[in-house]
Formats: structure tokens, sequence, C-alpha cells
């Protein structure tokens, strides 16, 4: 088992599948389980299928430089812009996303379109299986992107499957928003992990001849972080004094 491997699609899709249960459900909530897990069903059987059908005859295909290039490239700009986002939420520039809001106003869209039903809702289930798909579809990615880095998707589909037993299980015991997750926080580390994994990567299929495969990952881990957090701190000391020229001219 890489545990790299499993640990950052863990994480990446566990952010991805919390935001998928505040959709779940205040379906659940609003229009029965029933409808709720028609929905998210239906959604986790297409996903799975398309794991099956474009990631595993990747592996065949990975070996050659320009689909390490790409998949590389393609990873590493999908890790860069959940950190962009991340850092433009640190430094507030850009709202936190606050799931216990999403969940409230996605209660009150479900009861608008009426009350529980005995069978399946329409809205509802396709309200359920929009949310895990679309959601869903940014794991897919992860999973297989960072399972192609390390040839170990069946590192990366485990730790994806963890991750949905684990959010599900809180979803049943909690039945609300797993606001206590700190999402920004996760989001910013899978960002640092999957450029990380995604210059690696693109590196390789360069020719780039890396001293040694786990420890060069992790000193590139270890550059995307520094940056990004001098890049926090940099934002954050704009911010401030942005702020204050405004307070002084508003004062004056």
């Amino acid at each position: 088992m890489n545990w790299y491997v499993a640990g950052a699609s863990f994480l990446g899709t566990a952010v991805e599948f919390v935001e998928a249960l505040t959709i779940v459900l205040a379906v659940l909530l609003t229009k029965g389980w029933k409808t709720a897990f028609a929905g998210a069903a239906l959604a986790v059987v297409v996903l799975v299928a398309l794991v099956l059908i474009v990631g595993y005859p990747l592996i065949h295909a990975v070996q050659l430089p320009v689909v390490q290039f790409i998949v590389g490239l393609l990873m590493l700009l999908f890790g860069m812009r959940w950190l962009r986002k991340a850092i433009l939420r640190y430094t507030g520039y850009k709202a936190v996303h606050d799931e216990g809001k999403a969940f409230a106003e996605e209660l009150e869209k479900q009861k608008g379109r009426g009350s529980k039903a005995s069978g399946i809702d329409g809205f509802g289930a396709l309200t359920a299986f929009n949310g895990v798909f679309l959601e869903g579809l940014e794991s897919v990615f992860i999973v297989i992107t960072v399972g192609l880095s390390a040839h170990s998707l069946a590192a990366a589909v485990w730790g994806s499957v963890v991750a949905l037993v684990l959010v599900v299980l809180a979803g049943v015991a909690f039945r609300s928003p797993l606001q206590a997750v700190p999402e920004n926080t996760l989001k910013f580390v899978v960002g640092v992990l999957l450029s990380s994994f995604g210059t690696f990567w693109a590196g390789e299929g360069l020719g780039v001849a890396w001293f040694d495969q786990d420890v060069s990952i992790l000193v590139v881990a270890g550059f995307f972080l520094v940056a990004s957090l001098l890049y926090v701190a940099w934002l954050r000391a704009l911010r401030r004094k942005a702020l204050m020229s405004e307070s002084r001219s508003m004062s004056s």
C-alpha cells in the first residue's frame, strides 16, 4: 500500500464528499431517505464506472512520457487552483465556504418543492444525484491522477473509499453538515499535495531524473508549502495596509 497516494486521495476526496453530504442530507430531511439514497447511489455507480472505464486502462498507457507529462500538468493545475482558493480565503479576499449556510439554503429549496413523499421524489433524487455526481467528478479526477502518478491506483481508490465511508457514517450519526471539518485547511493541504505530485509527474514526463522518488515529492511539497505560507503572509499584510488606509481616509 502506497500511503502517500492513499493519504492524498483520502484528504482530497473527503472534502468533496463533505460538500456532497450537505446536499444529500437536505434532500433526506425534506424528501425522505428513499429519494436521497436513490439519487446518491446512482451517482456513485456512475462515478465508479468512470474510474473502471477511464482509470485502469490508463495504467497501461501512462508509461509514455507524453501521457506522464499531460497527467502531471493537469494535476498541477488542479492543485494550484485549490491552493489559490485556499490562500484567498485565508487572507480574506474570498469568503470562507460555509457548509451550514449551504445546508440551510438547500433545505429551503427542497421545502419549497413540497413535503416528504411516500415514494421517490423526482426533483429530490435529481438534486441528490447532481450533488454527488458533480462533487464526485473532482474526486474521480483526484483518484485517477494521484493513483497514476505513483502507479498505485488501488491505493488511491482505497483512500477515497475510506473517506466516503467515514463521511457517510458521520452524516448518519449527526444528520447535519460537518461544520467542524476545517475545509479550507484540508483544501490547502490537498492543494500542496496535488501540486507536488503534479510537478513530480510532469518532470518525469520531461525526463527529469529525480534523486529519490519519495524524498523528492516531500521536498517539492515543502517548497509549495513554504511558498504558499509566505504568500499568505504577504497578502495579509497588503490587506491590513489597505484596510488601515481606507480607515484613515474615511475618518478624515
